[in-house]
């Protein structure tokens, strides 16, 4: 390429003029994984928590207000049904996390021993 040309490297990475990109190693950085992991798990939870006491709210609601307690009752099931679906993603990313850590172990040489013929 033409010293000329610029390079544009996208909204959030645009490195000056003369300056270069940074150089990737090629290791994975398994410690990082597993914190990123770590914090959607907590998020997760808090998401959870935060939809059942809605839910709770909205099922109090319902009986302190008859004339709208259709109304109430949706809305509970909604976010009984986001609450669930919250603690789905912080199961999941809560396994994630563990497989990071696996990962970590292996690369830095420590012996996984698994028992039963558990892969």
């Amino acid at each position: 390429m033409a010293e000329e040309e610029k390079h544009h490297h996208g909204l959030f990475h645009h490195h000056k003029d003369g300056e270069d990109a940074p150089i990737e190693t090629g290791e994975h950085d398994y410690k990082k994984e597993e914190k990123h992991h770590k914090h959607l798990e907590h998020l997760g939870e808090l998401g959870t928590a935060a939809a059942g006491a809605y839910a709770l709210h909205e099922k109090h609601k319902a009986k302190k207000d008859p004339e709208h307690a259709h109304k109430h009752k949706l809305e509970e099931e909604i976010a009984a049904g986001a609450a669930v679906a919250s603690g789905g993603f912080a199961f999941h990313e809560h396994h994630e996390k563990k497989e990071a850590k696996e990962e970590y172990e292996e690369s830095h040489g420590k012996k996984h021993h698994h028992l039963f013929g558990r892969d």
